[in-house]
């Protein structure tokens, strides 16, 4: 008996024949295989040999709510998204977002072909969303059903924000759990204290709301079990993700067994292999796998029972598409997250809104969402404004102030300042910030040209 090669590429052809030859494929590989294969000639059945005609690639930008506008906009700038909308012969339309244009040369290996061909896509997670939007329309069935059988008709959903003033915080907080959520994730930064912001998070947060507190693989030079144990004792705190260097994953084991609360873990330097095995985490944040190398990393999960999650950002498609697929792998129990709750607008005429911390998996054929022409056309419009570097000016306790230059363009430095190699912080620092904009005085310009010559301003 030849058991399967789980590093390699899936596609229609040997999915399928992993499957129906009865190889060792594990669980969720073979019952997606038996599932696409009814799936395929059912929809064969229903509108004949069919194929992708045209895609049509829109550019657009989407406004943050108002109230998250000014925190999220200095941080990243305005948003930009690129939505596909892909048509058959048959007259379906598959819908996918994501960041940036594919390529003309990966479009066009679409067009033309069968969307069944794209089975286990790991060319494009944006148009192979789209294409599994056509194969669960074509089979009159929802996407989960592409995937296996369906776990969970809820899966629990995060939402999510930037590390900002204790106002900012408590303000998330607020605004979240009453719109349905009850988690928050956020990367912690050194511009502010932690303390303060878990102080002011729990004035407002309901009984059994939690954060997920992203350190970003460390930075600082705080003890990590020192910090986490603190942190720990707060009854909003819900588990941590990426607390230090990922490549120490015997370190990893060690901080896990230390800490009561669960370690997560993102950004996996095996992809997601030994990692696992080793238990170096109690659960794993599977960020933008493009739809078979998700298919691949669920099913090793599921053979070692390893909690996870999805963590795709995009609108409401993205957030659809991780929806049906957490509902279909066995041990996707953790909260996705795409971020969708930060947009005001978006393309698509149905909400995926929580309620009590989850989401209910759509039921209507494909993706179980239609786009909205008029909404698109309208982002496709908007122009928003670029964000200009700004100064974050810091206060720390003892009245020493720090002042330092923010550039969206390199938003990991709010987070991760050490990549300027300037100074030694901690997140536990008495420390408060604010964000000072260019307001044309003699005071700001002289701020600024000395941050540019000097690299940091550090001053009694």
């Amino acid at each position: 008996m030849k058991s399967i090669d789980l590093s390699a590429p899936l596609d229609r052809r040997r999915l399928l024949k992993v499957a129906l030859g009865g190889l060792a494929a594990g669980p969720l590989i073979t019952s997606s295989a038996r599932r696409l294969a009814v799936a395929e000639e059912k929809a064969r059945s229903n509108i004949g040999k069919d194929f992708v005609t045209d895609i049509e690639v829109h550019n657009i930008m989407v406004p943050y709510h108002d109230w998250l506008h000014d925190t999220l906009q200095h941080f990243y700038g305005p948003t930009r998204r690129v939505i596909y909308v892909v048509h058959t012969k048959s007259g379906l339309v598959g819908l996918g977002e994501g960041h940036s244009a594919e390529p003309q040369s990966v479009i066009d290996r679409y067009v033309g072909s069968n969307y069944f061909e794209w089975i286990g896509d790991e060319t494009s997670l944006p148009l192979g969303s789209a294409m599994y939007d056509l194969m669960g329309q074509a089979a009159d069935i929802p996407v989960s059903k592409l995937f296996g059988k369906r776990h969970r008709q809820w899966v629990p959903v995060g939402s999510w924000t930037v590390s900002a003033d204790p106002k900012h915080m408590a303000e998330a907080v607020s605004r979240y759990s009453r719109a349905g959520y009850t988690w928050l994730k956020y990367h912690l930064s050194p511009f502010e204290n932690v303390m303060d912001q878990l102080e002011a998070m729990q004035i407002v947060a309901p009984r059994g709301f939690r954060i997920q507190f992203d350190l970003t693989s460390g930075g600082t030079d705080d003890n990590t079990q020192e910090l986490l144990e603190r942190i720990s004792k707060s009854p909003l705190a819900g588990a941590f993700e990426d607390p230090m260097n990922t490549k120490d994953l015997d370190e990893y084991a060690l901080l896990r067994k230390h800490c009561r609360l669960p370690i997560l873990l993102h950004h996996s330097p095996l992809q997601f292999t030994f990692d696992v095995l080793r238990q170096a985490a109690d659960g794993y944040i599977l960020g933008h796998q493009k739809i078979g190398v998700a298919m691949r990393r669920a099913g090793l999960m599921e053979a070692t029972n390893a909690p996870f999650m999805l963590q795709n950002v995009g609108g409401l498609i993205t957030r659809t598409m991780t929806t049906q697929m957490q509902s279909a792998f066995p041990t996707a129990h953790l909260h996705t997250h795409s971020d969708a709750e930060t947009w005001k607008e978006d393309v698509v005429n149905e909400t995926i809104d929580p309620v009590n911390g989850l989401v209910r998996v759509p039921n209507a054929p494909g993706l179980g969402i239609t786009l909205n022409r008029e909404k698109l056309e309208k982002l496709k419009a908007l122009k928003l404004p670029e964000q200009p570097k700004w100064i974050i000016r810091s206060q720390f306790a003892n009245g020493a102030k720090m002042y330092n230059i923010a550039d969206p363009k390199q938003n990991i430095f709010m987070v991760r300042p050490d990549v300027r190699k300037l100074i030694p912080m901690s997140y536990a620092s008495p420390i408060s910030s604010t964000w000072w904009d260019d307001d044309g005085s003699p005071e700001y310009k002289q701020i600024f040209k000395r941050i540019e010559k000097e690299g940091i301003v550090l001053e009694k």
